[in-house]
């Protein structure tokens, strides 16, 4: 069974889109059962062409992704919910956790460095995520850190 990891940001045209790419990839790599998605608070019609061209680049492709609204269904479902710049409170009871990724910069300013933060957070996550598990069983035992 796989576990979803979702990240959000508001318009789900840049960050949460490439951490969500940067993380499926490394995932398939390691063989892990973990499926990304992203998702918007306000989503935009897009994504950001420069978004596709980076991804292109390091041999993903999103050209025919359409941001979407995030719901709060899949975050109440979600092994892991990460936001990047977004508030979550209209969708997210307090008590389920959300690791904030504000330190990223925005991509409009500095698409490389956003990309190279991103990278590096979705690094520490896999390597969190291999060392705490992440099935239900794990998480019921209390192995599973968020």
């Amino acid at each position: 069974m796989q576990e979803t990891i979702v990240f959000v940001c508001p318009h789900n045209a840049a960050k949460s889109v490439i951490a969500a790419a940067y993380f499926q990839q490394r995932a398939d790599q390691l063989g892990l059962a973990l499926h990304a998605v992203s998702a918007g608070t306000e989503p935009s019609p897009a994504v950001s062409a420069a978004v596709v061209e980076v991804l292109r680049k390091d041999g993903l492709d999103v050209a025919g992704y359409q941001p979407r609204l995030v719901t709060p269904e899949e975050l109440t479902a979600a092994a892991r919910i990460v936001s990047l710049g977004s508030d979550l409170q209209a969708f997210v009871p307090a008590t389920v956790a959300v690791d904030d990724w504000d330190d990223v910069p925005p991509p409009s300013q500095d698409l490389g460095a956003a990309c190279q933060a991103i990278r590096a957070r979705v690094e520490q996550l896999i390597t969190e995520l291999q060392v705490t598990g992440t099935t239900e069983e794990e998480r019921r035992v209390g192995l599973w850190l968020r």
